[in-house]
């Protein structure tokens, strides 16, 4: 089974809308030009415990994770620390890393700079195109600064370099209208969701030009030939059901 892939965006800014969101409308096009699509996103301020408490859960689970913002140096950037905790790995300065920051910063170079690369132990390095101060991978989450100009070809990098094996396993959707109203959907969608284990199911509302024939855009989602067998599947159960329904 393919892992999951989330995005992490962190930050009270963004919870306060002192400044909008371009994460995630971005991260979605770059996974979708590599056949690949995002599973889910969280947004969270900047509270330790709750970063702590998010960071675990999703370690524990089969995710590719990208992680936006909390990986400065001021005191409200928490999360290498929540990382650490999370992992279990103490934070340390990452010896190529201190390389980079005393070369990027010579003689100006102080303990707050230093700050910018102490990581877990066994992270790995995210190279940074813009200002040369890298980001850092544990496991398989991915951590990197807020600002989009540095963020995303911090992601991109991930992506070619360490999940370009996934890139090969595009992800199909197919999808058909139906006539019907959902909750009479339910039961079928359960069964497709216990029978495909590599698909998911969804039902999409929508609003029909006849307000007495309501409609809905109906399909499944995932990799492999399970896709087209499970549409076939919820295709000839509509039939059974003797309810309407046609391409897309």
């Amino acid at each position: 089974m393919q892992k999951k892939i989330g995005l992490i965006i962190v930050g009270d800014e963004i919870l306060s809308g002192r400044r909008q969101d371009k994460h995630l409308s971005h991260v979605v096009g770059m996974l979708n030009k590599r056949d690949l699509a995002l599973d889910w996103c969280r947004i969270i301020g900047d509270d330790m415990e709750q970063q702590v408490a998010m960071y675990k859960d999703t370690m524990a689970g089969e995710h590719i994770v990208f992680s936006t913002g909390g990986i400065g140096a001021t005191p409200d950037d928490l999360s290498r620390e929540a990382a650490a905790r999370a992992s279990g790995f103490e934070l340390e300065f990452h010896p190529e890393g201190i390389k980079i920051v005393e070369e990027r910063f010579g003689d100006a170079i102080n303990d707050n700079r230093r700050r910018l690369v102490e990581f877990p132990r066994a992270s790995r390095l995210i190279p940074n195109p813009v200002n040369r101060i890298p980001g850092f991978s544990i496991y398989d989450h991915h951590f990197v600064p807020g600002f989009p100009e540095m963020a995303w070809p911090m992601m991109e990098w991930v992506l070619d370099n360490h999940y370009a094996n996934l890139q090969t396993n595009k992800k199909t959707e197919l999808a058909i209208t139906v006539f019907t109203n959902e909750g009479l959907l339910i039961p079928l969608m359960k069964t497709i969701n216990e029978n495909y284990k590599d698909v998911s199911v969804f039902s999409l509302p929508t609003m029909a030009k006849d307000r007495n024939k309501p409609q809905l855009q109906m399909g499944v989602k995932g990799i492999g030939p399970q896709v087209t067998e499970s549409m076939q599947y919820m295709q000839d159960a509509l039939k059974d059901m003797e309810i309407e329904w046609e391409e897309m």
